[in-house]
C-alpha cells in the first residue's frame, strides 16, 4: 500500500494479481439493511419472509357476476347490504363478498328478467350448467394462499419480479436484504459532450452507458451519476459525495455512496486531481497504478470514514479493464461475495513476452479457444462490443493453444459450455461441392 500524502511519488505499481487481491481484501462485507422494494431487485433476502395477514386478506369473487345466497331465482339486494336467502347482488372479480354470500353466479350463467309482478330478479340463463352455482363456487376464501406467519420466501432467496410482487401483495414496503455497496459515478472532462457528433477536440460520453451495467452486474447499487469538468474544486465537491450537488442525477434517499467511481483524471497531469483530493480528505491510496495494459493508471483509495474511490482511466477500454482489476473485486468484497472467478481457455494466438506487464485482451470464444476480438486499443470499443470475455496475458507471454486465464463479460456468451443432457451435439450435414444451398457458418462461433 502507498501513502496518500500530497505530492508523494507513487512509483510502486501493483501487478494485476496484487491489485485484485488488494481490492478483494480492502473492506468487510456491508451488513444487511432494510431497503425499499424498488431497490431490492437482484438482492438476496437476509431473513425469512412471512405472511403478515391472511392472503388474500378478505373473501372475494373470482368472477364477474352476482353474489348469491340460497337457490334461485334471486331478488336483487341493495349494494353493500348483507344477503338473505334468495337474494343476490352484482359483483366484479376481486370484489368484497357481501355477508351471507354462499356462491358466485358467473355473468354468462345468469340473466335479469321480470317476475310475475314485473319486478326484476336474477335467474339462471339457458347457458348455465345444471345445479349451478354450487356452494362456494367462484369464491376466493380469505387466507386461501397463506395464513399469518406462513413462510413465503426463505432467507437467501434472490429477489426477482415474482418475489417482489409477492412481497408487495403481502403488504411489505421494505425488505431485509443482503448488504450491497451503494455506488455513485462521477464522469469527468470538460471536453465530453452528451449527444451528437463531437467536433475535433471533443468526445462523446460513453461511460454513462458502460459503467452502470458493470456496477449492477457485479453487485453494486447505483445511486446516481454526476458530470463535472476538470477544475480542482469541482473534483473536491464531487468526491465529497453530496447527492444535492449541481449536476447530480439519481436518488439520494438511499444515503451516501460506499464507493465513488471516477472516469478520467487518474494520470499525473495538471488536470488530474484525484490523488490531491484523496490527500485533502485524509485518505490513502491502496492501489496507485497497475502493471497492466490497457488501464495502467487505475487507482483505488480509501477514506477515513470507510468510503472508497475507484479511479478509472479516461479511455473506455482502459476503464473497463481498470474496473475488472479493482472495481469488481472491491464490490464483491463489500457484498460478501467471492471475486469473479477466471476460467482457463486455450489461447487462439501467440502473445510474445512483455516484461513486467499483464495484457488484457477482449476475445471471442471460437472453437473452444480464446481468440482476440480485435480493435483493442485503450480508446476503442469495437472489440469489446463483440467480446465474450477478457484474456489475462501474463508478462512471459502465451503460446498458441496454451491455457490462459479468462474473465467473462456480462454481455458475452458463457465461456464454458454446459449441457444438461447427455446427447451429443448433432453433426453438421455434409455439403457437396456442387450444392447450391447456403453455407452454414454457425460453427465458427461454437
Amino acid at each position: 500500500m502507498t501513502d496518500g500524502a500530497a505530492g508523494a511519488a507513487h512509483s510502486l505499481h501493483h501487478s494485476w494479481s496484487e491489485a485484485r487481491a488488494t481490492a478483494a481484501a480492502a473492506a468487510s462485507p456491508i451488513p444487511a439493511v432494510d431497503a425499499p422494494l424498488a431497490a431490492c431487485a437482484g438482492r438476496a433476502l437476509a431473513k425469512d419472509l412471512t405472511a403478515l395477514t391472511p392472503m388474500p386478506h378478505y373473501a372475494s369473487s373470482a368472477m364477474d357476476g352476482w353474489a348469491v345466497s340460497g337457490s334461485g331465482p334471486w331478488i336483487l339486494a341493495e349494494p353493500g347490504e348483507p344477503l338473505a336467502a334468495h337474494q343476490a347482488a352484482p359483483i366484479v372479480t376481486g370484489g368484497v363478498l357481501p355477508p351471507g354470500t354462499r356462491a358466485v353466479l358467473r355473468r354468462e350463467h345468469g340473466e335479469i328478467a321480470p317476475d310475475e309482478e314485473g319486478l326484476p330478479h336474477l335467474r339462471l340463463s339457458p347457458a348455465a350448467p345444471p345445479g349451478s352455482p354450487s356452494g362456494g363456487a367462484d369464491i376466493r376464501p380469505a387466507g386461501e394462499e397463506a395464513q399469518p406467519g406462513d413462510l413465503l420466501l426463505p432467507a437467501g432467496t434472490e429477489l426477482g419480479p415474482a418475489q417482489l410482487a409477492l412481497a408487495a401483495l403481502a403488504g411489505y414496503d421494505e425488505l431485509p436484504v443482503e448488504g450491497r455497496p451503494l455506488v455513485r459515478i462521477v464522469r469527468t472532462g470538460s471536453e465530453v459532450i452528451e449527444s451528437g457528433l463531437p467536433d475535433p477536440g471533443r468526445v462523446r460520453d460513453v461511460f454513462s452507458f458502460l459503467i452502470p451495467p458493470l456496477v449492477a452486474a457485479h453487485g453494486g447499487v447505483l445511486v446516481g451519476q454526476l458530470k463535472i469538468g476538470d477544475g480542482a474544486e469541482e473534483w473536491r465537491a464531487a468526491l465529497a459525495d453530496d447527492p444535492g450537488a449541481p449536476g447530480a442525477q439519481g436518488s439520494g434517499d438511499l444515503g451516501p455512496a460506499d464507493v465513488v467511481i471516477t472516469t478520467g483524471g487518474t494520470g499525473k497531469g495538471e488536470s488530474d486531481h484525484l490523488r490531491d483530493v484523496v490527500a485533502r480528505l485524509g485518505g490513502r491510496l491502496l492501489v496507485d497504478g497497475i502493471s497492466m495494459r490497457p488501464g495502467h493508471p487505475t487507482v483505488l483509495a480509501e477514506l477515513p470514514d470507510g468510503r472508497f474511490f475507484v479511479g478509472l482511466p479516461g479511455n473506455p477500454l482502459a476503464a473497463v479493464m481498470g474496473f475488472l482489476a479493482v472495481g469488481e473485486p472491491l464490490l464483491a468484497c463489500l457484498a460478501g461475495r467471492p471475486p469473479l472467478a477466471a476460467v482457463e481457455l486455450p489461447s487462439g494466438t501467440v502473445f510474445e513476452p512483455e516484461l513486467k506487464r499483464t495484457r488484457l485482451v477482449p476475445f471471442r470464444r471460437m472453437y473452444g479457444m480464446a481468440s482476440p476480438a480485435g480493435a483493442s486499443g485503450a480508446g476503442m470499443l469495437r472489440g469489446l462490443a463483440h467480446a465474450d470475455g477478457v484474456m489475462v496475458i501474463p508478462p512471459h507471454g502465451v503460446q498458441l493453444g496454451e491455457p490462459v486465464q479468462a474473465l467473462p463479460l456480462p454481455w458475452g456468451r458463457p465461456l464454458v459450455e454446459t449441457r444438461t443432457d447427455a446427447a451429443p451435439k448433432p453433426k453438421p450435414k455434409r455439403r457437396s461441392v456442387s450444392s447450391k444451398e447456403p453455407v452454414d457458418w454457425s460453427g465458427l462461433d461454437a
